[in-house]
């Protein structure tokens, strides 16, 4: 069984503080405290009686319960091993105008390619506890919006904030893996991973996707790549409804060759099971089995000693009053 510890026991020096307060600032006599107008007035000395009694001894048990939270003790628990993974893993989403279509379903209704997504990988970040995530949005610019970090909670807040445009209509995929390798080639030499997901082709951006993957294969990158978005759907025309491919522009041959040169793998997601089933296929390619060193949990107990402290002062200020006002009748 463990005992609470204190984190700053140092505060301890500061026990004989009062005491040494009453000894060093005396009260000065009223003659020196005030040049009265008139040498012949004098005041009258009224004396101070020590603070004598209980109350005496609640303001030392006060200070001694400030002290100690003050200290701040703690309840160390047992180790826990910590669960690293050593991984950095980015996710690139595409923003571009095309990811409003409505080809999607999610829960028997239809939904955008985008909020498809975002329900998908919300529950994919939730999953990867140990990793550490990052987000790059893309459309015509591509953007690193959340630094990597263990914070999953920010990481898909982030996505939940997006919105499709916000980065331009058109699709940079070039850009959006440019931005992702300069982040994870800083790192260590660890597994590194970039998801990448699009439902169109590269049209925009200053960076061929060719060569992004040629520097991220060179950095030590692995790519997954997913292409969104169904083969089929019924839209309006002059003459009633007719079948389109809403995915003509995808291009899968070069997503595939990406994720190939990359040491990573190409999904199709015509719906939403399929996108679910690529993340879940990523998870299983890399899994998370390392742990970290072992840390033991600290619980603060600064509340208690503090809360007593308050009581206590309660306590001898309504004494006070009471004391005032029974000699005032």
């Amino acid at each position: 069984m463990s005992w609470p510890e204190f984190a700053w026991p140092w505060v301890a020096l500061l026990l004989p503080l009062p005491w040494l307060l009453r000894r060093w600032l005396r009260p000065l006599p009223p003659g020196q405290a005030l040049h009265l107008p008139h040498p012949n007035v004098a005041l009258a000395v009224v004396e101070r009686r020590p603070v004598r009694g209980a109350r005496g001894w609640w303001l030392a048990l006060a200070w001694l319960c400030l002290l100690a939270a003050a200290a701040r003790p703690q309840w160390v628990g047992p180790p826990e091993a910590q669960q690293r993974s050593g991984r950095a893993m980015l996710l690139a989403v595409d923003l571009s105008g095309s990811m409003r279509t409505d080809d999607m379903q999610l829960a028997g209704q239809s939904v955008s390619r985008f909020e498809a997504v975002e329900a998908i990988a919300s529950d994919f970040i939730a999953r990867r506890a140990g990793d550490e995530l990052g987000l790059v949005l893309f459309g015509s610019r591509a953007f690193l919006v959340t630094p990597l970090t263990y914070d999953l909670d920010a990481v898909r807040a982030q996505l939940k904030g997006a919105a499709v445009g916000l980065a331009g209509t058109e699709t940079a995929i070039g850009d959006a893996i440019a931005v992702a390798v300069k982040r994870l080639a800083g790192l260590p030499q660890q597994a590194r991973v970039l998801v990448l997901l699009t439902d169109g082709v590269n049209n925009a951006g200053s960076i061929a996707p060719e060569q992004a993957a040629a520097a991220a294969r060179a950095a030590g990158v692995r790519i997954y790549t997913i292409g969104i978005g169904a083969t089929q759907m019924r839209v309006p025309d002059f003459f009633g409804m007719r079948m389109v491919n809403p995915s003509a522009d995808l291009d899968e041959a070069m997503l595939t060759k990406i994720a190939n040169d990359t040491g990573g793998r190409y999904f199709r997601a015509t719906d939403t099971r399929e996108l679910a089933q690529a993340y879940q296929a990523i998870e299983a390619l890399e899994p998370m089995p390392q742990h970290g060193p072992a840390l033991r949990p600290r619980h603060e107990l600064f509340r208690w000693p503090l809360g007593l402290a308050m009581l206590l002062l309660a306590g001898l200020l309504l004494a006070q009053v009471r004391s005032a006002r029974e000699q005032m009748a």
